[in-house]
């Protein structure tokens, strides 16, 4: 037998319904299910999938087709369609890759005696929750519906918001064994079209068997280069009103079947701040909320590595600030006890994830006991260590983007190690060392990860950085 890229469909009926029932394990796939009947005094046989059809559509499709008589049947395909097909999303197809693709998709492909193509009806219905608010990028006002995992319900949540034909969602797929299905979302005037096809062509490219985590999966075939600069290259969001902010503005957003969150590219750190929440709110209190999330993350950064460094130099702390110095006993060196607390906040992390709704209560309060007060009791940590980081730990969620938090995370261990060896020296390097990995990135279209301050464009820059009143909105 050849290989179904190369094989067509012979027009014969019992070869091609054996061929089907060959290549699909009819016999051992339970969910494969095929059916043979007669319409209008011919053989025709269901190929499709249990559970990706709409039941109430097929009985009556089977009603219809059944009560077709010899006389009324049409003597091609085309003419079958256009007569007897009661039905909007059909095609036809005579090349076994493309029929077996759209099957194993979830698509009904019914073969009739005497066509030469088979007929591929999109009767297709995916479990699926219901659109509801997101868990990560909740807002304090605007709407309250989010990406799930069915593509076409996201492609439909943006189309919602955009309603002009220069939208284009763009399907393709990859992976040998999964063919996952990937929307790209862009205006087609608005895109950088060299960029667009660079990512269509990187798409095409991907030579894996499966992208098993889906838009990481993705992210990480697409760009490959710099793996050790830790700032994103790509901002994620479960919200469609952002995905769609992001569109108008010319990027392009890239869905990705079983996700439910856009992944939003090219990418720069501003883009990776910018929120929902500032846009929702008046001019200034979005300005102030933008410039909360600047400060409380520069904040993260420097807290610690910075009392750090005055701890070992206690004559730079002043007059006014002397009451910060330790004044317990220290028994664990101030960096190890820093770091220690660095591992056990994400173990907590992940521990609140895993742990099931009805134990999270008491398991909370004796983390809170135990791992709090007690710790300091017992000597391993100083209460003042314990402040500083459980205000990063809690300050961390104020940037929606996880990866940027992750970035911060490993810049300030960084900067917490070169402080204790180095001192003064090791806390201006890391610092530099954390100045250059923002500057030298690169987003994916290969363009300033900092624009519009490098290249300068000042009017960008004022609405980057200040939420200024929208274009279009009366004076």
């Amino acid at each position: 037998m050849q290989s179904q890229t190369q094989t067509k469909m012979t027009g014969r009926f019992s070869d091609d319904m054996a061929y089907l029932k060959e290549t699909l394990c009819v016999d051992k796939n339970f969910d494969m299910v095929y059916r043979v009947i007669h319409i209008g005094g011919k053989e025709a046989g269901f190929y499709f999938i249990d559970g990706f059809c709409k039941d109430e559509l097929m009985e009556k499709l089977l009603q219809y087709f059944m009560e077709l008589t010899a006389q009324e049947m049409a003597e091609n395909v085309h003419e079958m369609l256009k007569k007897h097909m009661p039905y909007v999303e059909v095609d036809v197809n005579d090349t076994w890759e493309e029929i077996i693709h759209n099957l194993m998709s979830g698509v009904l492909v019914l073969l009739i005696e005497g066509y030469e193509k088979a007929i591929l009806i999109d009767s297709r219905t995916y479990p699926a929750r219901s659109v509801s608010e997101p868990e990560k990028d909740k807002v304090l006002r605007g709407s309250k519906d989010g990406f799930v995992e069915t593509v076409v319900f996201n492609t439909a949540l943006i189309r919602r918001r955009i309603r002009s034909t220069d939208l284009c969602m763009e399907m393709m797929n990859a992976g040998e064994s999964s063919q996952t299905d990937i929307v790209l979302c862009y205006m087609d005037s608005r895109v950088d079209q060299a960029f667009l096809n660079k990512i269509k062509d990187g798409i095409r490219n991907i030579r894996v068997d499966a992208l098993t985590m889906n838009q990481e999966s993705l992210a990480e075939c697409l760009y490959k280069r710099s793996w050790y600069n830790p700032f994103p290259k790509f901002k994620f969001t479960e919200r469609p009103d952002t995905a769609a902010a992001h569109i108008l503005e010319g990027n392009i957003v890239i869905l990705v079947d079983n996700s439910p969150s856009a992944m939003i590219t090219p990418t720069t750190v501003f883009d990776v701040i910018d929120e929902a929440d500032d846009y929702y709110f008046p001019p200034i209190t979005g300005t102030y909320l933008r410039f909360s999330r600047f400060l409380i993350a520069f904040i993260t950064y420097f807290l610690t590595p910075t009392y750090l460094l005055l701890t070992q130099n206690p004559q730079w702390i002043p007059q006014a600030f002397a009451f910060i110095r330790i004044k317990d006993e220290m028994n664990l060196p101030l960096l190890w006890q820093f770091l220690i607390l660095e591992l056990a906040i994400d173990g907590l992390r992940l521990a609140a994830v895993n742990t099931p709704n009805m134990l999270s209560t008491p398991l909370s309060v004796m983390a809170a006991l135990v791992l709090g007060e007690f710790s300091v009791n017992s000597g391993w940590f100083n209460s003042e260590v314990m402040l500083y980081m459980a205000f990063v730990a809690i300050a961390n969620y104020t940037q929606s983007s996880y990866e940027l938090g992750y970035a911060l995370k490993f810049m300030r261990i960084i900067n917490l190690i070169a402080t204790a060896l180095f001192g003064l020296w090791g806390y201006i390097g890391a610092i530099l060392l954390c100045l250059l990995s923002i500057a030298c990135n690169k987003t994916v279209a290969n363009t300033s990860y900092i624009y519009p301050l490098i290249p300068f464009h000042g009017k960008e820059l004022m609405r980057r950085v200040f939420r200024l009143r929208l274009p279009g909105a009366k004076k």
